[in-house]
């Protein structure tokens, strides 16, 4: 048996040329998780649920960077492009309504 070494690379140089901002994203939804726990843990409770709501909705942001910029650069993890999906979509429902 061959011994494989796994790459642990969680931002590989060719993600971070492409994806600037996703682990900018990351870091300030961590950032304001962080700030809410400690006000929550002061007794802050109304600042508290604010930072939690903004963290949120910094969470959707790098969420949508990160779809936005795979569907941008055409990355799909089933391996076809819209075009073909859509017509294995429609050659499968024509299989459908035949049997």
């Amino acid at each position: 048996m061959g011994t494989a070494e796994p790459s642990l690379e969680i931002f590989e140089e060719k993600k971070r040329v492409r994806n600037p901002w996703v682990p900018v994203g990351a870091l300030v939804t961590a950032g304001v998780l962080t700030a809410g726990l400690i006000s929550f843990r002061q007794g802050n409770s109304q600042l508290g649920q604010l930072l939690m709501r903004a963290r949120v909705v910094a969470q959707g942001g790098t969420v949508a960077l990160m779809v936005g910029t795979a569907y941008y650069y055409g990355e799909n993890p089933w391996g076809t492009s819209v075009g073909n999906y859509v017509e294995i979509v429609i050659k499968a429902a024509a299989a459908e309504k035949g049997d």
